[in-house]
């Protein structure tokens, strides 16, 4: 579950949500690149499994209550692939709690799985904590790889080139970024007008949106979650070089539906 509506509209940050008489427990608190971040466990109510919830510098980011817009994201870009593509790669932008990572993986049609988050206590709660629970079988999937880097970064970073041998001549520079993936689903914000620190919205920049292109590979998907509709985001993909721009509403329980923008490259 992303963060709460207010007047509406689903915006991030947001303060932590607080519920009466609901116990909450801190479980993990951790000083990051971009500030702190907490794992807490709420609950459990009578005859319902404890929730937990992931907060970034005193503002709720999301929990596990509810993974219905995380899995419509992977299979949003799913559809949207060209039809008979062979065991397509993904690239998803966030690991969060788990749930598109889990959903990407139990989906037999998906190849190559990269997960890219930037924050260290995240990938160890997965890896030996609680939220193990969410992304335990994933994790064990041959085909799934987390990387620990910016999304951003990871995305421009320069392909690294073959070894060369006493019999062949050193190797050319490798391109800083080759197109190597399917599809790109990124779940890091609550959108490209929401972003969680201030420097993500370079993702959603011209700089960064062209990032994201060069690693798609023709007739590639890019797959961007968003809490509202953002009229000026689809443009910037359209001016980005993706040939087909759709969004897709995800109805939630109050407020305006959630999204997923979609942009395709021509193949």
């Amino acid at each position: 579950m992303r963060p709460s509506n207010i007047n509406g509209l689903r915006r991030s940050p947001v303060p932590v949500p607080y519920v009466p008489n609901d116990p909450v427990t801190t479980l993990d608190r951790r000083d990051g690149p971009h500030g702190e971040v907490i794992l807490r466990r709420r609950g459990p109510a009578a005859g319902a499994p404890p929730v937990y919830e992931i907060i970034a510098n005193g503002c709720f980011l999301m929990d596990t209550s509810d993974g219905r817009s995380e899995r419509l994201l992977v299979d949003a870009a799913l559809r949207a692939l060209p039809t008979g593509r062979p065991e397509p790669a993904v690239l998803i932008g966030g690991l969060g709690v788990g749930f598109s990572l889990a959903h990407a993986a139990a989906e037999p049609r998906w190849g190559r799985i990269t997960v890219v988050e930037r924050e260290r206590a995240v990938i160890d709660w997965h890896r030996e904590g609680p939220l193990s629970a969410v992304s335990g079988a994933a994790l064990a999937d041959p085909r799934v790889r987390i990387e620990e880097a910016d999304l951003l970064a990871y995305l421009d970073a320069p392909v690294p080139a073959p070894a060369a041998s006493p019999d062949t001549p050193a190797p050319a520079p490798a391109p800083a970024s080759v197109p190597d993936y399917d599809a790109i689903c990124l779940d890091i914000d609550n959108g490209p007008d929401w972003t969680v620190t201030e420097d993500n919205k370079g993702l959603y920049s011209p700089t960064g949106l062209a990032a994201c292109r060069a690693r798609l590979r023709p007739g590639g998907v890019l797959a961007v979650w968003s809490a509202q509709p953002s009229e000026r985001f689809e443009e910037a993909l359209r001016n980005a070089g993706f040939a087909g721009v759709t969004t897709e509403e995800i109805i939630v329980a109050r407020g305006v539906p959630d999204v997923v923008h979609l942009a395709v490259l021509a193949a």
